[in-house]
């Protein structure tokens, strides 16, 4: 798995477990916590053991100085294809020019990584949040976005993707508007 496109916070990581790790109370909603972090390097023998399936491993979305280099859509539609349309068409109108979409575990949910760099945390909020507004606009909602400020700090976590589903690199496009 090519994981290079995105760029992953590799410190640490966290692999999940079959039993209730931690149970926090945010927002007045508790939340039960079935991943341990880990505190070494996400390594290839890692990746590749969550490749075969062996292990669950997720990844940080937050660093330890309160940045985001990705925004991410959690997808779990039953209609990929046309999310990914939908998603990219705004994508491209709003300027952004880097975004990604991996296939998960479960068929036909996606994860939608748009890379926008070092990002402070509140701005992150807010831009993952105007995305998903101004994409509810044009079909059903059926993602969550990444970061998000309703769920405590330890659970901006994803799942390492398994398989790439799409990908839009560099602005050749961006010469015709």
């Amino acid at each position: 798995m090519d994981l290079s496109l995105i760029k992953i916070i590799n410190d640490h990581y966290y692999i999940q477990r079959d039993k209730v790790i931690n149970k926090t109370n945010h927002k007045g909603k508790y939340f039960f916590d079935k991943f341990e972090r880990v505190n070494e390097n996400l390594s290839y023998l890692v990746q590749k053991d969550h490749a075969e399936k062996k292990i669950v491993v997720a990844h940080d979305l937050i660093t330890k100085d309160e940045k985001v280099e990705n925004i991410v859509f959690d997808y779990n539609g039953r209609t990929p294809d046309r999310f990914w349309h939908k998603a990219q068409l705004m994508l491209r109108e709003l300027g952004f020019i880097n975004f990604t979409a991996y296939k998960t575990k479960t068929p036909g949910h996606l994860h939608l990584y748009v890379h926008k760099g070092h990002t402070a945390l509140m701005e992150a909020y807010q831009i993952a949040n105007k995305l998903s507004v101004l994409l509810a606009q044009k079909m059903p909602q059926e993602w969550r976005m990444f970061p998000n400020m309703d769920m405590p700090r330890e659970f901006n976590i994803l799942i390492l993707p398994y398989e790439l589903y799409q990908k839009e690199r560099g602005a050749s496009w961006a010469k015709h508007m």
